[in-house]
């Protein structure tokens, strides 16, 4: 079990003003913990393999390849379908003022 003097070191440490009453409830729960770390050493998981995630995660990335069948569309095609064009440019509304 903790001592007063090691739960003191830890709250100075975490930078912690811990009352009387605080250190004693602190030394039970902190001692609690490394007892259980304790426990948590003696089980045998040279055969688990490490991970960083309980659940494996992956990217979902699609290839990058053409969806258009080449020919179908072309820039020419796509101004030419514009209401309003102005020397091979879609035309459109002023948004800012000058």
């Amino acid at each position: 079990m903790l001592n007063k003097e090691e739960v003191k070191h830890i709250a100075k440490l975490a930078r912690l003003g811990l009352s009387e009453k605080e250190i004693e409830k602190y030394q039970k729960e902190l001692s609690s913990i490394l007892d259980y770390i304790e426990k948590l050493k003696e089980v045998d998981v040279s055969s688990v393999e490490p991970t960083s995630h309980p659940l494996k995660v992956e990217n979902v990335m699609r290839l990058d390849e053409e969806r258009v069948k080449a020919g179908s569309v072309n820039p020419e095609n796509l101004a030419e379908m514009a209401p309003d064009k102005k020397e091979g440019y879609v035309k459109v509304k002023q948004i800012l003022n000058q």
